[in-house]
This record gives C-alpha cells, sequence and structure tokens, in this order.
C-alpha cells in the first residue's frame, strides 16, 4: 500500500543548503546584469519556471548547466559558491529557521526573508563607479548594522 492509498502524504525533502546558496547566486547575478527568467531560460532552452526552481535551490544545478548559466551571465562558476563556507551554510539554516542571525561580525550576509532588497541593493551598488563612494557605501553599512545589534 503506498502512502497515497493510505491517506498520508510523504513528508517534502528540504533543499539542500548548497542548492540554496547557488540558487540564490544565479538570482543575484541574473538580476546584476538585468536579465530575466525568461531570457536565462532560453539561452539555456529551459522554461522560466525552472531557472525559478533552481533560484530558490529546488532543483539541483548540474556541473555542465552550471558552466552554461556562468558563460551566459558573465561570472566565473566560483561566483555560484562564494560563501559558501560550512559556517554560513549553518547561519543560513538558523536565518531560515529563526529569522534572525546569532553572530554578526562575520562578513556581509543576505537574509533568506528578504532577497528581494538585497538582490536591489546588490544591483544599484554595482552600478557606483566611484570606488570612494562603494568604500563609503559599505562603511555606511556596516554602522548601521552594528548599530542595530
Amino acid at each position: 500500500m503506498t502512502t497515497q492509498q493510505c491517506g498520508t502524504m510523504a513528508p517534502r525533502k528540504q533543499p539542500n543548503p548548497i542548492d540554496i546558496h547557488v540558487g540564490s547566486r544565479l538570482k543575484l547575478r541574473r538580476t546584476m546584469v538585468g536579465m530575466t527568467q525568461e531570457k536565462l531560460g532560453e539561452q539555456l532552452g529551459v522554461t522560466f519556471q525552472q531557472i525559478q526552481k533552481y533560484e530558490k535551490g529546488t532543483n539541483r544545478i548540474g556541473a555542465s548547466r552550471l558552466q552554461e548559466i556562468s558563460e551566459i551571465l558573465s561570472a566565473p562558476v566560483s561566483f555560484f559558491f562564494e560563501e559558501a563556507s560550512p559556517l554560513n551554510l549553518a547561519r543560513a539554516d538558523a536565518i531560515a529557521f529563526a529569522g534572525v542571525a546569532e553572530d554578526a561580525s562575520a562578513s556581509f550576509e543576505v537574509p533568506l526573508s528578504s532577497p528581494s532588497e538585497a538582490h536591489a541593493l546588490a544591483k544599484a551598488f554595482t552600478r557606483i563607479t566611484d570606488a570612494r563612494i562603494r568604500r563609503r557605501v559599505i562603511d555606511l553599512v556596516e554602522t548601521l548594522a552594528d548599530a542595530n545589534r
């Protein structure tokens, strides 16, 4: 007798934290270059729904597909794994679970609860051409984050 025949549903498998991280970095890079999910999907030969699943970490991105994505988005494959240390992934799980980070001393991390704000900030930041102004923006954000502890 299957679980459907019994009237119970099998528990949904949670996405792997690495897949979630790579997906969020995919979304970040895609929005930074101003590309839609539809356009990326066309270039990869998949639907925009598939891109959505990649970005959420619901579907794992294979190595060859990640290589294609990196070429389309003009980013090295390593970009998608930046800041993906075991510590940061454990913190991402804690943020997703509790809604807060316990240790604010680590490098800049995007809470999983507000990806649109983080992507908007990153996209705007990349348009700043003056290195001194970029540094001041970073200093400002760090000061505000420290004051918010």
